[in-house]
């Protein structure tokens, strides 16, 4: 094998394309954006979970969770991220250099929420079968 398949084979970025590169990138720099530069209040307790451009670029949906995930706190943070949007993506070209810096939309990820409740179906379904084989073994 010679040197430039080996390199190739072991390239970190070998299983990345561009897009999940730079949704990464977006994820890190607007995290430290949000932390150091946007001074509003209801969106301190935040963490950016994913992001998703759309292929041309124009578009990135930014998913994030919040330490209070009541309704009322998640429409106040969302509401206040999309209102800082245009500031957050000015910030965000100097140090993302692309030819077409994406329009920034954020939605909360609620999968945190959906893991949880699964969890607690699961476990509910644990206890109905640890008594139902409790009930069995005592007959």
């Amino acid at each position: 094998m010679n040197k430039k398949n080996y390199r190739h084979k072991n390239s970190s970025h070998r299983n990345f394309s561009r897009s999940d590169r730079i949704e990464e990138q977006i994820k890190r720099d607007l995290s430290q954006i949000i932390f150091r530069e946007l001074k509003n209040p209801n969106v301190k307790l935040i963490s950016l979970t994913a992001v998703e451009i759309t292929p041309d670029y124009a578009h990135a949906k930014i998913f994030f969770t919040t330490f209070d995930d009541t309704p009322e706190q998640i429409e106040i943070v969302q509401n206040a991220l999309n209102q800082a949007a245009g500031f957050l993506r000015k910030e965000l070209g100097k140090g993302l250099h692309l030819h077409t810096l994406p329009s920034l939309h954020f939605v909360f990820d609620n999968s945190l929420l959906q893991g949880q409740a699964m969890d607690k179906v699961i476990q509910k379904a644990m206890e109905k079968t640890n008594q139902s084989q409790n009930e069995e073994n005592s007959e």
